[in-house]
């Protein structure tokens, strides 16, 4: 018997023998009046036997077999779980090789075994949580992180991902080599799709959404400031852009980050996934998983989430938009490369400004007045060009004596060193400096 157990059984031998009330012994062993009568009856029948429990000794009869212990310890060696928190391993468990145990089972075992789960931590700065959105759809946190996803592969990939801050659903996960412009643009495409255009969306001062004079205009207003590209495409949708001032502030989808890096590695090395294709077709249908272990239930059923109208076109919208002007033949240039527009029912004027479209999903196109026009490449006709007689020319050849008559090479000392003399970067230098001071004679 233990120290608890001789206690016990001391005090209500007491209340058999009349020496102390019923009350008196509940007070001194810490149980209800009623404890007390049953285990007085228990003393009385089975003596010092009724202070011990009817299952001491006895093997639970939830416990897990041998058998099943030492299956899930050798699974638990296996390399692609080596890194699941113990949380997550309980999961698995059950989805890939049918082992219904609770968490408590598998932590006090691979406790047991000296196995620490990867997610063991202490939070030294606490912060205080801002309050949930009532309503799912009226904030959506949107950030990215760089990480080495893939097992075996060191190199950091950047995952872009949205949360609503009501539910904590996950509304889309896109993921590309580092945090661009084209990821937000996915993984928003991807939350329009799964559950329509929020109300407002929460996110960094990165220059993806806003522009980088907002520090100086908040300074000096008369510093212009002017949408980014992503910025615009949130207000051609109606969404009101916040700008947070910490990590702490997004909080939310900061912690996502945390579960999506412990348990994502594990999943792309169980799933065979080792490229950034294979992931992202895998991650359009793992949210609904995710959301379905984390989402909670908003305080508000009503959900502001709204579906795009039928005037919408989600990929004229999800694009990069610039300014150009057409000539009279409808051709446009861009980045040094023409295009002409396919002529339609209403042509474009000559001299008119048009937006130009470029989009991954539909490369390159022409929006004016709120029609969207094809285009095709177009490759302008050479002028020939007759070569200037020697009575045509404008300027002075350079006298013999000139400092620069035999070349660049031979009068930049910092570039005439011997030892590049067979570096063609070299030669390509020498050429060009030769064209910026010499140019003017030719």
């Amino acid at each position: 018997m233990s120290r608890k157990q001789v206690n016990r059984f001391d005090v209500l031998s007491k209340a058999n023998a009349g020496f102390i009330t019923v009350r008196e012994a509940a007070e001194v062993l810490g149980i209800s009046e009623r404890q007390v009568k049953r285990l007085k009856k228990k003393v009385r029948d089975c003596g010092a036997d009724g202070v011990i429990h009817g299952n001491s000794g006895k093997t639970p009869i939830n416990k897990a077999s041998e058998g099943i212990r030492s299956e899930i310890l050798r699974i638990r060696k296996l390399e692609e779980y080596a890194k699941s928190n113990f949380v997550h391993f309980t999961e698995i468990l059950d989805r890939e090789h049918s082992i219904a145990v609770s968490y408590t089972t598998v932590r006090k075992l691979l406790e047991s075994e000296g196995i620490k789960s990867p997610m063991t931590k202490r939070r030294n700065n606490p912060h205080r949580r801002r309050k949930r959105r009532a309503q799912a759809g009226l904030l959506l946190q949107m950030d990215a992180t760089p990480f080495a996803w893939f097992p075996g592969d060191r190199r950091l990939y950047s995952l872009h991902g949205a949360i609503d801050d009501a539910t904590s659903q996950v509304t889309g996960l896109f993921m590309t080599k580092n945090e661009c412009l084209h990821g937000y643009f996915e993984t928003f495409r991807r939350t329009l799709g799964n559950f329509g255009i929020p109300a407002s969306v929460y996110a960094d001062r990165h220059t993806i959404f806003q522009s980088p004079n907002m520090k100086r205009h908040e300074i000096d207003p008369s510093v212009p400031i002017n949408d980014t590209q992503f910025g615009r495409c949130l207000k051609e949708l109606g969404i009101t852009l916040i700008p947070a001032r910490s990590p702490q502030a997004k909080g939310r989808v900061e912690r996502l980050w945390g579960t999506l890096q412990s348990r994502l590695p594990v999943e792309f090395a169980i799933h065979k996934i080792k490229t950034i294709e294979e992931a992202n077709a895998f991650l359009e249908k793992y949210i609904y998983e995710f959301n379905a272990n984390f989402a909670v239930e908003p305080e508000d059923a009503h959900g502001t989430f709204r579906r795009l109208s039928e005037t919408e076109e989600i990929e004229h919208i999800l694009c990069i938009k610039e300014k150009r002007v057409v000539d009279a033949g409808g051709v446009f240039s861009y980045d040094g490369k023409t295009f002409r527009i396919v002529d339609h029912d209403i042509p474009i004027p000559a001299k008119a400004r048009i937006d130009v479209l470029i989009g991954a999903r539909i490369g390159v196109m022409a929006e004016y007045k709120g029609r969207v026009y094809e285009v095709l490449p177009f490759v302008p006709p050479k002028r020939k060009r007759r070569a200037p007689s020697m009575t045509e020319r404008t300027t002075a050849p350079p006298p013999q004596d000139h400092a620069w008559k035999d070349g660049v090479a031979a009068n930049v000392i910092l570039l005439s060193d011997r030892k590049f003399e067979s570096d063609e970067s070299h030669r390509e230098t020498l050429r060009l400096v030769e064209k910026a001071l010499l140019g003017k004679y030719r």
